[in-house]
Parts: C-alpha cells; structure tokens; sequence
C-alpha cells in the first residue's frame, strides 16, 4: 500500500445539459483527523451525505474543502413569494401602530427574506439530475485526489529515507568514537580520584568506583535503540498506508535517545565535544523529520 500525504487537489467541469453545468473541486491538507467542509448549494443535503461518506470511506485524516460551484445558461424567470411579503408588511404596519413609530417598510430587506425570491428553474428535476451527476463523478474525482496525495508521499517518503541515512551516519561516527572517549573519561577520573583521596585509598576499590561512572556514561544501549527504530522507521515507510501517528511516535523515541546520549557525554572532553556535535545533528534530523511526518496521512 503507498504512503500517502495528506496534500492534493482535484476538479472537474460538467455540462449536465444545455441549461446546467457545474464545477466540482477536492482540495485536501494536513490534519490530525479527517475534516471536512462543504460548500454546496441549498437544496441538496442528501448528496451532502453522500459525499461525506464517500470522503470518509476513500481518507483517513487531512482538511478537505469540497466545493459544488453551479452554472445556469438559460434565461430563468424570477418571482417572490407573496404569502411571505406579505406577511412581512403585515407585521411591520401593526409594530408601527401598536408602539406608535414612523417609518416604512423597506421592500429591499422583505425580499432578503428567506425564500421571498422564487425561481422557476431551480426545481426539483434540476436539482435531481445535479446531484445523480455528483454521484457518478465523485468517484473519479476521489481516485484523482488520492492519486496526487499518493505522489505527494512518495516524494515526501524520499526525504525520509534521506534523511535517516544522515541520522545514521551521525549514530554510526558515535559508535565510532564511543571506545576512545570511554578511556579518556576513563582515565580522567582515575587520576581526579587518586588525587582527591590520595594515595592511601585502596585502588582496587578506586577501580571499581570508576568503572561504574564509565558504565553509567556509556551511549551504547543509546545507539542500538536508535538503530531499532531507524530500522523500524524504514519499515513502516516501505509498508505503506496510514503511518503518520506511528512515525510521530518514533521520532519521540528517537529524539529521547538522542537527548541522553548528549546528557552522558556533555562533559567526556576531548574526543567528546565531537560526539556532542553528532549528537546535536542527530535532533536536527529529527526535526527535520517531524516536520515532514506532519503531512503524512
């Protein structure tokens, strides 16, 4: 299953008939969970329903803005509803007498009314056949907007994978360096020991009291987790499908082990200033990451 990202757009133009036409348009971006936002004319909430099932059954998260833009070519014939002006002015003349005002009625804001204006072309058969063309179309459409989002993530999974590789490289000149720095640190605090307990002190137990700093300071464990889970970052890349949450979580992981190794060889000197350079490109890695995970479905 490819990886897909949560960016892409789609649109289409229809002619229904002579009279009709619409523009249909998808367009998607990144978000914790699925969303979307209709913009459709009035009269059609049950393909409204459609398509957000149709939505929900094609993606799994991303902001999506689905709008129905419709075109009219014929000449429409346009009335209002008399009833409700009626009502209207009715209503106005006895507020007017009964809390003794002047004024009067304002035709313009009757027929801003809801339902005052009526046109004769926008009936039931013309919204029908509006909305069973949707129907056949959204498909396509759909196939269309996973398409671009399915390329997105394929570019989007080849920063990745580059990206681990500088993170490994980083990992792979610790592991390099970890032997060299553990006998510098190594030697460091034999000679500040002695010095500080003199010569008295018994130096076997000197020994042990400085192998278990050395123990303590030791980034192995560090790089063999962060190891695991570049490799386990690879997989889930290779493997597709809705991955975003779990790469996130991983790139905690990772930062965290990144965290302790710089906590256990702040203070190794030499050699070590260098470890603390990788480990410090190794966040950045990181970071890089998490930034390009955030448009990952």
């Amino acid at each position: 299953m490819p990886i897909s990202s949560m960016t892409g757009f789609a649109r289409l133009q229809v002619r229904v008939n002579e009279q009709l036409a619409y523009t249909l348009s998808l367009k998607s971006v990144n978000h914790r969970f699925l969303d979307v936002q209709m913009r459709i004319p009035s009269g059609l909430d049950a393909l409204e329903v459609e398509l957000r099932k149709a939505l929900k059954d094609n993606l799994v998260r991303g902001h999506v803005d689905v709008t129905l833009s419709v075109e009219r070519t014929a000449q429409t014939k346009s009335g209002y509803n008399r009833e409700l002006v009626a009502a209207y002015l009715a209503a106005f003349e006895e507020a007017r007498r009964e809390h003794g005002l002047e004024g009067e009625p304002d035709l313009n804001m009757a027929l801003r009314l809801p339902g005052a204006l009526q046109g004769e072309s926008r009936g039931d058969e013309e919204l029908e056949a509006l909305a069973e063309s949707v129907r056949v179309e959204i498909g396509p459409l759909l196939g269309e907007l996973r398409t671009m989002r399915e390329r997105e993530g394929e570019s989007l999974a080849a920063i990745l994978h580059e990206t681990l590789d500088r993170l490994a490289e980083a990992a792979k000149g610790v592991a390099e360096l970890r032997p060299e720095v553990e006998q510098r640190y190594q030697e460091r605090l034999t000679q500040r020991l002695t010095a500080a307990v003199g010569a008295e002190f018994n130096r076997q137990r000197l020994l042990e009291e400085v192998a278990v700093l050395v123990d303590r300071s030791d980034v192995e464990e560090e790089l063999a987790r962060m190891h695991t889970h570049i490799g386990h970052f690879r997989e889930l890349l290779t493997a597709g499908g809705e991955v975003g949450k779990k790469l996130d979580f991983l790139l905690q992981e990772m930062n965290r082990e990144a965290n302790t190794l710089l906590s256990k060889t702040g203070g190794a000197g030499g050699k070590g200033t260098r470890i603390t350079e990788l480990g410090l490109a190794m966040k950045a890695e990181i970071e890089k990451a998490r930034e390009q995970i955030q448009n990952l479905e």
